[in-house]
């Protein structure tokens, strides 16, 4: 019998439980699709770059966009029923949209980019619905001392299969889109989506794996707070300042990362002068940090404070940024490239180290009843600073065209919006305002 943990009576280990493993999967090949079909969109929002309509910032603010709206909802579901079947649910609507996006590539000449961006909004949505179950349900299932490995092994295969999603996006297009430019270039992509069904249903049939959990507040009332952030949301964050402002820092994370991927895909497609699968391994490069960063993150929060780890991994952020802001790609060519490869390896690293303990504290400090809400809130929060990052890549992008300075110039404005947080925010995890109820 599995060792539990004797006052929640939950697992304390993961390797042999059935719904670890099937979480596990679950959410790998989940994230495996959104990224291989994103990555996609994005380079087909890069050919006509070179004059200067770059359109990547608009493709993420459109993948950004159900996050914002649907999350509350998606978040009081999470809490009124059971999260489980919600995940199994999710998986299946997956399969709907992915096969949509068969439809979208085959008569791509003559819908364009409005059908594949609608795809791309159809799969946001349905992650939307995802999202608060992903990371709601692990308090659920694992007693608290296991969380910390749960989450970093959950970061360390979403950023694996990161990694794997860009890099087959790069080699699908490589492979099936035509050098010379076309109305039908991009049709033969159908292959891609065919393949994002079949992984889809796999996905589908090991979320089957995971526990069935009981509902966190089954007498939950729907009121239309719950669209945006619900009356006890608000209450919460309010009464608990530290709360709110790691969900603060955890959006603006999540708005650097979204400005970051764009721009990693300029410098392999401009001054790196890469194909673009080539292009695409450049940007897995900062998933391989990530993948690398999550355990050992995992394992310094048993050794090192949280509000350590964050500041940190803040400080690596804002280093790692400045020396890709300020690579010379015009020295040495191996040197430069390796380098810009090294940089954003850290960077991912950094990333991780960062967001780990951050990740845990926002699991574990709200009350039981509030989590699938507080977990949805900070999906919210994160997609609209990743929906935000669209126009000020967009702007950034135009403001290094205006100075005429190299597009990787870019990451040094991004640098700029991450130093007051390594500079001034300290995690605060002294325990909740006494006025707070805590539900076990």
């Amino acid at each position: 019998m599995a060792e539990t943990d004797p006052t929640t009576e939950l697992p304390t280990h993961l390797f042999g439980n059935r719904s670890f493993w099937g979480m596990l999967t679950t959410q790998f090949l989940g994230a495996f699709n959104d990224n291989v079909f994103k990555q996609l969109v994005l380079l087909m929002a890069m050919p006509a770059v070179g004059a200067g309509a770059d359109l990547q910032g608009w493709a993420t603010f459109v993948f950004s966009l159900p996050f914002v709206l649907f999350s509350g909802y998606a978040g009081y579901l999470s809490d009124r029923f059971s999260k489980t079947p919600i995940i199994v649910l999710s998986k299946v609507a997956e399969i709907a949209v992915t096969s949509l996006g068969l439809f979208a590539f085959v008569f791509y000449n003559q819908w364009g980019m409005a059908g594949t961006w609608t795809v791309l909004f159809l799969l946001a949505t349905q992650a939307t619905f995802f999202g608060p179950g992903k990371y709601g349900i692990l308090p659920e299932l694992f007693a608290p001392k296991a969380l910390p490995r749960a989450n970093g092994l959950m970061v360390m295969t979403t950023f694996l299969a990161i990694i794997f999603g860009v890099q087959i996006a790069g080699i699908l297009y490589n492979r099936l889109v035509p050098t010379e430019a076309s109305p039908d270039m991009f049709q033969h992509l159908w292959i891609g989506s065919l393949f994002c069904v079949a992984i889809a249903v796999i996905g589908t049939l090991t979320s089957l794996m995971v526990r069935r959990v009981r509902p966190a507040q089954p007498n939950a009332i729907f009121h239309w707070d719950c669209v945006a952030i619900s009356t006890e949301i608000r209450h919460l964050l309010m009464h608990d300042k530290s709360l709110l402002k790691a969900l603060l820092v955890s959006c603006v994370f999540w708005m650097v990362s979204s400005i970051a991927m764009p721009t990693v895909n300029r410098l392999g497609d401009g001054p790196l002068q890469l194909n673009k699968e080539q292009t695409s391994t450049l940007v897995g490069l900062i998933a391989v940090g990530i993948m690398l960063g999550a355990p050992l993150g995992a394992l310094l929060c048993r050794f090192l404070k949280s509000p350590t780890l964050v500041t940190g991994g803040l400080w690596g952020i804002v280093g790692f940024l400045v020396c890709l802001g300020i690579w010379n790609g015009n020295g040495t060519p191996w040197i430069g490239t390796v380098g810009c490869r090294i940089a954003l390896i850290g960077l991912g690293l950094a990333a991780a180290i960062y967001s780990i303990p951050l990740q845990v504290f926002l699991q574990d400090r709200p009350p039981n009843a509030l989590k699938g809400r507080l977990i949805a809130t900070m999906n919210q929060g994160n997609f609209l600073g990743m929906m935000i990052a669209g126009p000020i890549y967009q702007l950034f992008e135009a403001i290094s065209r205006w100075l005429d300075a190299p597009v990787n110039s870019i990451f040094i404005m991004i640098a700029l919006l991450v130093l007051p947080l390594a500079i001034f925010y300290r995690l605060d995890t002294s325990p909740p305002p006494a006025t707070e109820t805590r539900n076990s």
